[in-house]
């Protein structure tokens, strides 16, 4: 069977420090997976090692069943807001635009009319036309955010990667994201690494517990065993609005509504 993604036994190590360990995840195509676990428990270098920018020290990836060497141009990338220079003094439209050159990116370029039409055409789909001359310094977060979804889609892949796409941005940006992403998963596989618990129950279909080892991946509802290990206490997820404990506390049942 062909995956959208698959790791068989990947270790990560930076030095002597381990930041995977053992990784054995297969990704179907089409799923909207969410990475869920604590602060430097190694979900943004799994997303890296996906990418093909961290190789690891044992362990193999493959893309639709190809080396990742040869698959890289298949996977958008969207980085977190944080990682992204917004003093830097350029429009929304060369945002997306650069993500079409790839490794020829210059200083100068002129780009082909095909670029800046395909360009467009994604920051149409987003809404953000309005938006292509504005710098980005003077944009919101949420509105920067779905800029770096337009680039990340510039390069036309059949896999989205996103890094925390919901950090720093307001209750109505996050939703609009979300629903944005839904969207684009009718035709994309789209995995997410997210600290945004609420929209596990609302959006995945799948879910990956991840902290240095692979706790969990499949079903939203967890164990309570699995959460110790990955969080080291129960986790409240949102549904509907309503804090949702499908972790259940030490002693206690869970609850099934």
């Amino acid at each position: 069977m062909s995956y959208a993604v698959e790791l068989n036994n990947v270790t990560v190590k930076y030095d002597s420090i381990e930041a995977l360990d053992n990784i054995t995840l297969k990704v179907d195509k089409g799923a909207f997976l969410g990475i869920i676990g604590p602060n430097g428990g190694g979900k943004t270098t799994l997303l890296k090692v996906i990418l093909g920018l961290i190789e690891p020290e044992q362990g193999k990836v493959k893309i639709f069943n190809e080396d990742i060497k040869d698959a890289v141009g298949k996977i958008g990338y969207v980085p977190q807001i944080s990682e992204f220079d917004r003093n830097f003094p350029i429009s929304v439209l060369d945002v997306v635009l650069m993500a079409r050159l790839g490794s020829k990116l210059k200083l100068f370029h002129n780009y082909k009319k095909e670029d800046i039409e395909k360009s467009e055409e994604i920051l149409k789909m987003l809404k953000l036309s309005d938006l292509k001359n504005r710098q980005i310094g003077s944009l919101s977060g949420g509105q920067l955010q779905r800029v770096l979804i337009a680039r990340g889609l510039a390069v036309e892949p059949e896999i989205l990667l996103l890094d925390e796409p919901t950090a720093n941005v307001d209750s109505t940006s996050t939703s609009q994201i979300y629903e944005l992403l839904k969207q684009l998963n009718k035709d994309k596989t789209i995995i997410v690494v997210t600290h945004d618990l609420a929209a596990v129950s609302s959006y995945f279909d799948s879910l990956a517990c991840l902290n240095l080892k692979l706790y969990h991946h499949g079903g939203k509802h967890l164990d309570q065993e699995t959460t110790e290990h990955v969080f080291g206490c129960p986790v409240d997820l949102i549904a509907h609005g309503q804090p949702h404990r499908v972790f259940p506390p030490h002693g206690e049942e869970a609850n099934n509504d």
